[in-house]
C-alpha cells in the first residue's frame, strides 16, 4: 500500500506591519509541515487571498487599517469559518481585545514577538498553535462562543470540596460555558488555562462579569473558598496548598512542565496531594498531554475526575491523553460538566 503523503499546513499571515509579515514568513517557513502561502496587509486583501488560495489557518492582527481584525473575524466566522490565531500586543488593551476575538470564534491568541517574547520563542509557540488550529473543530468553537443560553445551576449548600479545571486550545469558550453555569456558592475553584501573561488578567475580568461566582487572577497566598474562582496567571505555575482546614494557592516561577507555564499538571498534582478525595477535577479541550498524569494522580488519591468528550472538544488532545491513561471516571459533553461537578460535590 503506498504511503499517504502528508501535505503542509497552508498559512496566511494578515498584519499591517511589513516587518511582522516578513519575520513571521521567514521563521514559519523554516519549520517542516508549515507553508506560508501568502501575506496580507489588511482584511480586504486577506479576503481575496482566502478565496483564491484556501489557506488552512490564518494568523490575524487586531489593529489594522481599513477594517479592524475583530470586525473581519466576525465576518469570516459568519461567511467562511476557518481556524484563526490572533496575534496581539502584550498590553491591557491587547488582552481585552484578545478576549473579544476568542469570543468571536478565534482558536487561539498569542503575543507578537517583542521584549517579553523573543522571535524564536514566539515562532516556536506559533508553530504549535498552527498545528493545533489546523485540527480544530471550528464549528464547536463558534457554537461554544455563544453562551447566552447557559442554564444556571443551583446548590443547596457549600462544601469543603475543591474544583480543579485545566484547559488549552478552545478553553476560553469551554471554561466560560462551565464556569458561568456554576452557582454563586459553588466550591472554591482553581483553573489553569494556557494563555500568556496579561491575557489571563483580561480573561479573569471578563469571567468575573459573566459568572455568579467571584473570579480573579490568582495571587500568591489567595484563599480558595466557596464562591471564588482563581485563574492561574500567565507565565506562572499555580499550586494548591493547605493549612489546617484552609486551602490557599502559591504562585511560582519555574521551567515549563509539559511544555506549558502555567501547567495543568502542576496544579493537578498539588490538588491530588493536598485535597485528595475532597477534589473534583476536569480536563477540557486542548492540544497535548498537559494534566493527564496529574488527573490520574488525583483519581488515585480519591478525587472524582472528568474529561470533556471528543464531540464537544475544539481539540481532543488533553482529554484523550487523560482517558488513555485511565485517569477519568466520567467522559461528558461540555454542557454536562458543571452539573456533574455540582452533583458530585453535594453527595
Amino acid at each position: 500500500m503506498p504511503a499517504v503523503l502528508q501535505t503542509d499546513i497552508k498559512v496566511l499571515i494578515v498584519d499591517d506591519s511589513a516587518i511582522v509579515r516578513k519575520v513571521l514568513s521567514q521563521q514559519l517557513d523554516m519549520h517542516r509541515g508549515i507553508e506560508v502561502i501568502a501575506t496580507a496587509p489588511d482584511p480586504y486583501v486577506a479576503r481575496d487571498k482566502i478565496v483564491a488560495l484556501q489557506p488552512d489557518v490564518i494568523t490575524l492582527d487586531v489593529e489594522m487599517p481599513k477594517m479592524d481584525g475583530i470586525t473581519f473575524l466576525k465576518k469570516l466566522m459568519k461567511y467562511h469559518p476557518m481556524p484563526v490565531i490572533i496575534l496581539s500586543s502584550l498590553t491591557p488593551k491587547g488582552g481585552k481585545t484578545a478576549m473579544e476575538a476568542l469570543s468571536a470564534g478565534a482558536i487561539e491568541v498569542m503575543c507578537k514577538p517583542g521584549p517579553a517574547y523573543s522571535v524564536a520563542d514566539a515562532c516556536d509557540a506559533l508553530v504549535e498553535k498552527i498545528k493545533a488550529a489546523s485540527r480544530a473543530n471550528v464549528k464547536k468553537q463558534i457554537e461554544t462562543a455563544d453562551i447566552s443560553s447557559v442554564k444556571k445551576l443551583h446548590m443547596a449548600e457549600t462544601t469543603n470540596k475543591i474544583f480543579a479545571i485545566g484547559a488549552s486550545t478552545g478553553g476560553v469558550q469551554a471554561l466560560t460555558q462551565v464556569l458561568t453555569a456554576m452557582p454563586a456558592n459553588a466550591p472554591g475553584t482553581v483553573v489553569v488555562q494556557h494563555m500568556p501573561a496579561q491575557f489571563t488578567t483580561s480573561f479573569a475580568t471578563r469571567l468575573d462579569g459573566l459568572c455568579q461566582m467571584n473570579v480573579k487572577e490568582a495571587k500568591n497566598g489567595d484563599h480558595v473558598i466557596p464562591g471564588t474562582i482563581l485563574l492561574a496567571p500567565g507565565e506562572n505555575h499555580m499550586l494548591l496548598q493547605r493549612s489546617g482546614a484552609n486551602y490557599y494557592v502559591t504562585i511560582k516561577d519555574g521551567p515549563p512542565v509539559c511544555r506549558q507555564k502555567p501547567s495543568v499538571e502542576v496544579l493537578f498534582n498539588s490538588v491530588a496531594k493536598f485535597a485528595g478525595a475532597n477534589a473534583i477535577g476536569a480536563i477540557l479541550t486542548g492540544m497535548g498531554s498537559d494534566g493527564a498524569a496529574g488527573l490520574l494522580n488525583m483519581k488515585n488519591n480519591g478525587a472524582h475526575t472528568i474529561a470533556q468528550d471528543e464531540n464537544s472538544c475544539v481539540v481532543f488532545g488533553m482529554p484523550k491523553e487523560a482517558i488513555e491513561k485511565n485517569a477519568v471516571e466520567k467522559i461528558l459533553p461540555l454542557s454536562d460538566i458543571a452539573r456533574n461537578m455540582i452533583n458530585f460535590a453535594t453527595k
